[in-house]
């Protein structure tokens, strides 16, 4: 296991420790919604940094090609179901921006999984749009976490970036799953 997806294993392990944080949460418990900020924080510093190392030493490996979107998936999607109206925080996601975006998540994890059992092999890279959605939902994160009022201005552009992008991944994985094998057929 190179540095890279120990990076990568770091931040899925960290989300039990986020999720716990915001459950125990309350007025008298402050501090961990400071401690949930920091865990987020450093995923996202993390979810950089594996895919820097990554790139620049030349580490990519097929582990890192899942452990990371796995990473990223897991931090994103316990953050919008823990923020969401259920959350004890006075400033929280609404659950339709939560739904959209934990489906999206969902649509291309489903959609990843059956290109797997057809075509035996999958190779998971993100789109632009993708990168941007999930630049545009970490800092959805962070804004809730540090009660800014203004953070609806940022989940906005965070839930049409997530359609747009689930819009392009679901295009992206008909593609895949029905373009022509290279194999020849005989009968």
């Amino acid at each position: 296991m190179n540095i890279a997806n120990k990076i990568s294993t770091f931040r899925i392990l960290s989300v039990p420790f986020f999720i716990a944080c915001l459950v125990y949460y309350s007025p008298q418990k402050a501090y961990l919604k400071d401690l949930a900020l920091i865990i987020f924080i450093l995923g996202v510093i993390s979810d950089g940094l594996d895919g820097f190392i990554a790139r620049r030493a030349k580490m990519q490996s097929k582990a890192g090609l899942i452990l990371d979107p796995l990473g990223d998936k897991l931090l994103l999607m316990s953050a919008f179901i823990f923020l969401s109206p259920m959350s004890k925080l006075d400033l929280h996601f609404p659950l339709w921006v939560s739904f959209i975006i934990i489906s999206r998540d969902l649509i291309i994890i489903m959609g990843a999984i059956v290109i797997y059992m057809v075509k035996q092999t999958i190779n998971v890279y993100p789109t632009k749009w993708g990168k941007f959605t999930t630049t545009f939902q970490m800092l959805s994160v962070i804004c809730v976490l540090l009660q800014l009022n203004f953070a609806k201005f940022i989940w906005w552009p965070a839930v049409i970036l997530t359609v747009i992008s689930g819009f392009d991944y679901v295009k992206r994985g008909f593609k895949i799953l029905y373009a022509l094998d290279n194999r020849r057929t005989i009968g």
